[in-house]
C-alpha cells in the first residue's frame, strides 16, 4: 500500500555533511520530496515528504533514528 508521511528531521552538527538523504532513496527505494529546509554549521533541520509502501516508510524512519537524526512527524493538512 502507498502512502506518503511528512516529518522533520533534526540533525546533529556530526551529520550536517553526511548525504543522508541520498543513502534513504538508495537503501529505501522511497521518493522524497524536500518541502523546507535550515541548515547553518551547528544545526540543521529539513522537512520531507516520504512516499512510497507504508511498511518501507516506517523502516526508512527507523534508520534515520539509528544514524542520530531525530524525526519528528508533521500533521498533514
Amino acid at each position: 500500500m502507498s502512502t506518503h508521511q511528512l516529518v522533520r528531521l533534526i540533525y546533529p552538527p556530526n551529520l550536517l555533511r553526511v548525504p543522508v538523504i541520498n543513502q534513504l532513496i538508495k537503501e529505501f527505494d522511497i521518493t522524497v520530496n524536500i518541502l523546507r529546509a535550515q541548515i547553518d554549521s551547528q544545526n540543521g533541520w529539513i522537512e520531507i515528504q516520504l512516499s512510497g509502501n507504508i511498511h518501507v516508510i516506517e523502516e526508512a524512519v527507523q534508520w534515520l533514528r539509528q544514524q542520530g537524526i531525530q524525526v519528528e512527524f508533521i500533521k498533514d493538512n
